[in-house]
């Protein structure tokens, strides 16, 4: 008896969402043709060969080439080695700024990390990449004293 209202109160939900699904595929919603665009000058930065404890910060520089302004939100890097900084006020149409990614260098090994970028944008979501190595830094030999043999001691 129980498992009757169970599967008579599944049936009741299941037509009565079935007519809102079939609404929503038949009146999508219209998208804005003002929306703000995001136009980036790079999405990869290739660090090369970067020393370790080096400068890790890049930037990335975009524009607005939408018609209305563009708010950018929390970008979310791959790991906690990888912080991004982002404007926080509206980009107006037409302007440019820049995104800034610093990359903790004290590891050796390869760099291969994302930052994903979320907007008001038509592309809501975009992924920035930085590329590299970092590399050991190189040890310091101290030359050593050469002795001169014919040299006389010098007694105090």
């Amino acid at each position: 008896m129980h498992r009757l209202y169970v599967y008579t109160i599944l049936g009741v939900v299941m037509t009565l969402s079935a007519p809102a699904q079939q609404t929503d595929q038949q009146n999508p919603i219209p998208e804005n043709p003002n929306a703000p665009e995001i136009a980036f000058e790079k999405s990869i930065h290739d660090y090369g060969t970067i020393i370790q404890g080096g400068d890790g910060t890049c930037e990335f520089k975009f524009t607005n080439t939408g018609k209305e302004p563009l708010i950018l939100s929390k970008p979310i890097s791959s790991c906690g080695c990888t912080v991004p900084t982002w404007p926080q006020e509206p980009i107006l149409p037409g302007k440019s700024d820049v995104i800034k990614v610093t990359y903790n260098t004290n590891n050796i090994g390869p760099i291969n990390k994302s930052v994903t970028i979320y907007s008001n944008a038509k592309t809501n979501r975009l992924t920035l990449q930085i590329k590299g190595r970092v590399v050991a830094k190189p040890t310091e030999t101290i030359p050593e004293k050469q002795n001169d043999l014919g040299a006389t001691p010098v007694n105090k």
